[in-house]
C-alpha cells in the first residue's frame, strides 16, 4: 500500500494556500507512473519522496511536467513526514533534489526551507508576454527559471486577469508580478502564473520567493520580509535572504490522508 497525503502549504488553515500531494514511495517506479498520477491528482505539483539513508529523494510533477524546484510541495513533504512519524521534528529533513540538497527544520508551529537563490538579472520583456498579462511594467527581470514584471501597486497585481492562452508562448516555466504591498503588515505581494507547466496561477510559490527575496532585498534595503501571495487562495511567506540561500517559512495542513488502490499502484 503506498500512503499519499494532500497537505495545504503555506496555510494556517484547510483550504487555503496552496495544496500538494505527496505520495510516500519505497522505491521509484517508471517516470510514467509519476507522470500520470501527477495528472490525475490535478494539483499544481504532486511531491514523490524516497528513503536514502537518513534522507530522502524528492521529486516534483505538475499535471504536466516535472519541475526542478517547488517549495510548497517541498514544505507539504516535511508536513507529511513529521504527520505520519517518518522524520523527526528535532532534527532537520535533508531532501535530495534536481536543485541540489534542501533542508525543512521545523520551527514551532512553522516549517523553514533552506533553498538557493534564484536572482532576476534585467530584461527586456519577450514578445506578448506583457500584452498577455495585461499590465505596464516598472521593472522586467528574468532568473533561471521565471520572468518577474513589477507593476505600479498592490491594486494592480490583485486586479489583473492574464490571457492564459497567450502567455503559453512566452518561453519560460512562469512569470512573477509582484509590488511594494499597500498593507503595512507586508513588504510585498506577488502572483505566479505558469500555464506552459500546467498550471494557470499558482496559489503560493514558494520558489518565486528565491527569486522575489533577492529582488526586494535590492529594493528595500532588508533581509527579512513577509510576503503575501495575492492568488484567491492566498498564503503568506516568511522571507530570510542570508548570502546565496533564502529561508521560507510557513504553516502545513494535512487535509487528507489515504493510500492508493491497488489498481492505481505501479506494476
Amino acid at each position: 500500500m503506498i500512503p499519499m497525503l494532500i497537505v495545504d502549504a503555506f496555510a494556517e488553515r484547510a483550504f487555503a494556500g496552496n495544496p500538494a500531494s505527496v505520495c510516500l514511495l519505497e522505491r521509484w517506479p517508471a517516470d510514467e507512473w509519476l507522470a500520470k498520477l501527477a495528472a490525475e491528482m490535478n494539483h499544481s505539483e504532486t511531491a514523490y519522496l524516497v528513503p536514502e539513508g537518513g534522507d530522502f529523494e524528492l521529486r516534483w510533477f505538475t499535471p504536466a511536467v516535472e519541475v526542478d524546484l517547488c517549495g510548497h510541495a517541498t514544505l507539504a513533504s516535511a508536513a507529511a513526514l513529521y504527520h505520519t512519524g517518518r522524520a523527526s521534528p528535532t532534527q532537520p529533513i535533508v531532501f535530495h533534489t534536481r536543485s541540489g540538497p534542501l533542508t525543512a527544520t521545523r520551527r514551532g508551529d512553522e516549517i523553514e526551507l533552506d533553498f538557493p537563490v534564484t536572482p532576476a538579472e534585467p530584461a527586456t520583456a519577450p514578445e506578448g508576454l506583457l500584452a498577455a498579462l495585461g499590465v505596464s511594467p516598472a521593472n522586467v527581470g528574468r532568473s533561471k527559471f521565471d520572468y518577474l514584471v513589477e507593476v505600479a501597486g498592490e491594486d494592480v497585481v490583485r486586479d489583473m486577469t492574464p490571457d492564459f492562452r497567450a502567455l503559453l508562448d512566452v518561453e519560460c516555466r512562469g512569470v512573477i508580478v509582484t509590488a511594494r504591498s499597500s498593507d503595512a503588515e507586508f513588504d510585498f505581494v506577488s502572483r505566479f502564473f505558469a500555464p506552459r507547466a500546467g498550471v494557470d496561477e499558482d496559489p503560493v510559490t514558494g520558489s518565486a520567493h528565491c527569486t522575489l527575496a533577492a529582488y526586494w532585498h535590492e529594493r528595500l534595503g532588508k533581509c527579512e520580509f513577509r510576503a503575501l501571495q495575492a492568488s484567491a487562495r492566498g498564503g503568506i511567506v516568511g522571507v530570510r535572504l542570508a548570502g546565496n540561500r533564502v529561508q521560507l517559512g510557513g504553516r502545513a495542513t494535512i487535509v487528507l490522508e489515504g493510500t492508493l488502490t491497488t489498481a492505481a499502484s505501479p506494476h
